[in-house]
Parts: structure tokens; sequence; C-alpha cells
């Protein structure tokens, strides 16, 4: 309440009674948006669940089940009852749980939560926005169906759902629910929703502080999970067609709620679609706080003192500035000790070049020095050995002709 602020009364009538049929006339006027995100393997129902609950046949293309990863499809489209037009977007995984590796299976489904909430902040955020015609692809409401297996959750259905429902509402689904016994089904409620609190995962819970809704809402709480069944075809039952699935042993009536729960499912997404579309705008807040903080924005100052946008703008512009003149003065400095090295290198490099030359030049000198040495050496040993030759043979000589000169002749006979 505001403090200060006096209640008066009127003493005739004003006419501002008149503000919640103009905000239902504008509203009617441009239409709601609603959307669905159904997270489930493939073959679970997600289509015909989808048909069922809105009255109307989606055109979707089977999946496979040899993706390598998982993939989101949207489909949007425009449905109206009496004058009350509603843009309705289904966005359905496609290979969820058919990977091997199942480790990261929920990534994508977290990006896509994410991505729908930065294109919104993106919206908020620009100069020019028109928020009031923008589509709004935030994701209202999770439809997570659970494999009919009446034992227990599987593990990754419990990662998946712990990673989402701090981003999204979720509301827990257990598709093809006419595949089990309704004792095992009500033996499968009580152990999902066990498993659900013991690992403190949160899940959407239909408000019941509004008197209207109090009663109803407290009762289909108990009804969780849904056991959901869909079709996309109609069956002839007396004068009706109804939509069915028709097996061997009888009928299962989709709108039937002694059958399963989406006709309930429905009447309750329909009453509390408000509700779910404020919970995302929680959601939202948190996230867009965030992403906020991360970029330096904030509402108080150093001095625990409140601080204007402006002034948030200007710092962090400041901040911006100086930290820009911090990277031009580094680069700076990076560059000319760069140079300098390149410049010493270059030096360096010349020196190296030149050094080789001139002590190979130098080497061949010295080695045709030692060459000319060598050669002058042997050369005189060679005179040396000419000389003594020559005088050997002098002396030789000269022996045998004293020889020959001394020695008689002597007759034969």
């Amino acid at each position: 309440e505001n403090v200060g602020c006096r209640t008066l009364s009127l003493s005739a009538h004003v006419g501002f009674d008149s503000l919640p049929d103009q905000l239902l006339r504008k509203s009617i006027k441009h239409g709601f948006c609603f959307n669905i995100l159904c997270i489930g393997e493939t073959g679970i129902g997600k289509s015909a669940l989808m048909s069922s609950l809105f009255n109307t046949n989606f055109e979707d293309s089977p999946s496979t089940h040899f993706l390598s990863s998982v993939r989101l499809r949207a489909q949007t489209c425009e449905v109206q009852e009496s004058n009350v037009l509603l843009k309705l977007t289904v966005v359905k995984t496609v290979g969820f749980g058919d990977q091997v590796n199942k480790a990261d299976t929920y990534q994508p489904i977290v990006d896509y939560i994410d991505a729908q909430f930065e294109a919104y902040l993106e919206e908020e955020l620009k100069i020019i926005r028109s928020l009031f015609s923008y589509h709004d692809t935030r994701i209202h409401v999770c439809l997570y169906f659970i494999s009919p297996t009446g034992r227990s959750l599987k593990t990754i259905d419990l990662l998946t759902m712990r990673s989402l429902d701090s981003k999204v509402n979720i509301i827990p689904v257990i598709g093809k629910a006419d595949s089990i016994s309704k004792t095992e089904l009500q033996e499968f409620k009580k152990k999902i929703m066990s498993e659900l609190i013991s690992n403190g995962i949160r899940i959407y819970q239909f408000p019941t502080d509004d008197e209207t809704v109090s009663e109803i809402n407290t009762i289909t709480n108990g009804y969780l999970p849904f056991a959901v069944v869909g079709s996309m075809e109609k069956v002839k039952i007396g004068n009706k067609m109804v939509r069915a699935r028709q097996y061997p042993w009888g009928i299962v009536k989709v709108e039937n709620e002694s059958h399963c729960d989406t006709i309930m499912l429905r009447r309750m997404l329909c009453t509390n679609m408000e509700d779910l579309k404020e919970k995302t705008r929680a959601y939202y807040e948190s996230y867009r706080r965030c992403r906020l903080e991360k970029l330096g924005c904030r509402d108080i100052g150093s001095e625990n003192k409140p601080v204007s946008l402006q002034e948030v703008i200007e710092a962090k512009r400041l901040e911006f500035c100086l930290e820009m003149e911090r990277k031009e003065e580094e680069i700076k400095q990076r560059f000319l000790q760069k140079m300098n090295e390149k410049a010493a290198m270059l030096e360096e490099a010349e020196q190296q070049a030149s050094m080789p030359v001139l002590t190979k030049y130098e080497r061949l000198m010295l080695m045709h020095q030692e060459e000319e040495l060598k050669l002058e050496e042997k050369k005189k040993l060679l005179e040396d050995e000419i000389a003594q030759f020559i005088e050997k043979k002098t002396i030789t000589v000269l022996l045998q002709s004293q020889v020959s000169v001394c020695t008689p002749v002597v007759s034969l006979k």
C-alpha cells in the first residue's frame, strides 16, 4: 500500500469502472499468444495430444530415430474460438532420447528457452521498440511426456527436468496412458511424484490463492502427473464423431475423464493460462537480471545509494574508454617492442651473413699459405736429394775410372 494515500468516497458516478471493459476489448482486438513446449521421446504421442487439446490437426512430418542431436521444431498457428483469437506456438523436441550418449540431451532445450528470453530482452532494450505487437516466443508451459513404463523415471527425465525447472513451468504427463492398467497407473503416478520430490525437482502447481479456482485447482494438483491419451482420428460412436483410439477390445475416448486426464489438462491450461504467463514473466525477470548484471548494470552504487541508468551508462562508457586507452597503449608498446626485436634480428642476421664469408676467405688464405710452405719444404728436400745424388754419382764415376787404370791386363795364354 502507498504510504500517505487517502481513500475517498465518490458522491456520484464518474465512469472509470469501464476500465476492465476497455482492457477486455483491447485484448480481444489484438488477440492472445500462448507457447507450449512438448518434450518426449519419438513416438510418445506429442502431436496427437496437441491435436486433441485444441480440437484441430497439426500437420507434422514424422520424426526419425537417427538424429545425432536433439532438435526443436516450432510451429505457429492461429486458432479462433467465438471472437477470441489465440496465436498458438507448439515447440516439439525431435530425436529426444534417441542418442547413444545422452549426457547433453537436454542442453539444446535449455539453449532454446534462453534464446527466447534473449530475443525478448533485445527487443526490450531497443531504442525504437514495439513490445505490444512483438511476437512473444517465450515458453509459457512445458509438457514433459513420461514413458508409460509403470516403474520409475529415467535418468534422462530427472536430468532434463532439473535443468529446466528454474526456467519454465513444467507439467509432467504420462503419454499413451491407455497402455497400462488403472491400478498400475495410480501406483506409477505416486512413484513419479515421490521421485520428483526426493530429487528436488519443482513442477508447476496450479494456484490455489484465487477463490474462484482454488477448489478445482487443489483437486487437480492431486492428479499430477496427468495420464493423457491423444488421437489424430475420430471414431463414430452413436451419432457423434469423437476423438478416440479404437482397439480390438474396445474404444478409449480422449474426451472421457474416466478414460484419461486429457480433458482435465485442457481445462487447467485454459483456466490458468494467465497464471502460466505470469510465472513465465517471473522466470524472464530472473534471466534479465542475471544478463544485465553480467553487462555491469546495477541499481545500487558502491556507497549503497541508488544510481540512475544514465550514471551506469556513463560509468560503463568511461570504463570502456579507459580500457580502450590501456589496450591502445599496450598495443603500441607491443608494436615498438616487436619493431626493436625485428631490427635487432635483422642486424644480427646481417652480421651472421657477413661473418662466414670473411672466415672462409681467411681459412682459404691460410690453407694456401700452408700448402706453399709444404711445397717449399718438399722442394728443398728434393733439391738436397738431387745434390746428394749428383755427389754420389760423381764419386762413383771417379772410383770406377781409377779402378780401370790400375788393373793390369792378364793374358789368357
